[in-house]
């Protein structure tokens, strides 16, 4: 008997999950969250807990694809399906596995890591993230605030993560480094977390038949 699993999953990480996933039979449902719930712990864990529990009789399990993000943890002990999350704090971690964001931030502790969703969408994400889009004072743009918000920081290292065009993703993390006056890295990500996390859905799901 066919097996029958959800995802749903932050936008961040929708390229990725896509890549691996995106012929795969036994995915019958796909929902991705609009990045920046995360601002709003309470919101964002209330608004999953409802939408993965909505999908009860309709797949035997679900890959959440989130990592922590400051409210999950536990969060599988209130969802009726039999559920998978990543073990990780957040989309960056999961996408470097957490021992090497660690080591690189050993580094370098003022790091900003650009994966290619966030090199893709760098003004837009940060002017939701730093609520500017309120902005009422009109002497200062978006812009003056988001060079604020990084003066602590000294590099922005580009994730590659195997989505799409390399070249194109490095060249738009490195004009978020020239922006910001940040030096510039790149480095491999990998993709074995999504990847695992899947495995043990489907897994879970061949258990709940």
């Amino acid at each position: 008997m066919a097996i029958r699993v959800g995802i749903i999953a932050c936008e961040a990480l929708k390229s990725e999950i896509e890549l691996l996933s995106a012929d795969d039979a036994d995915i019958v449902y796909r929902e991705y969250v609009k990045f920046g719930m995360h601002d709003y712990p309470k919101k964002l864990k209330g608004a999953l807990i409802e939408k993965v529990n909505s999908l009860e009789g309709k797949v035997d399990s679900v890959f959440l694809g989130y990592g922590y993000c400051q409210s999950l943890e536990g969060i599988i002990k209130e969802l009726r399906i039999p559920t998978v999350i990543m073990e990780a704090e957040d989309c960056i971690s999961i996408l470097m596995t957490p021992p090497v964001r660690e080591e690189e931030c050993r580094k370098c502790a003022g790091t900003f890591f650009a994966t290619p969703f966030f090199s893709q969408n760098f003004v837009e994400l940060m002017t939701m993230d730093l609520h500017l889009e309120k902005l009422k004072d009109k002497k200062y743009d978006e812009m003056w605030f988001i060079k604020k918000f990084f003066e602590g920081y000294s590099r922005c290292m580009y994730v590659d993560t195997g989505i799409g065009n390399r070249e194109k993703h490095e060249d738009s993390a490195k004009g978020i480094a020239k922006l910001l006056n940040l030096q510039y890295e790149s480095r491999d990500g990998t993709l074995m977390i999504v990847s695992e996390s899947i495995k043990r859905a489907k897994a879970l799901a061949s258990r709940a038949k």
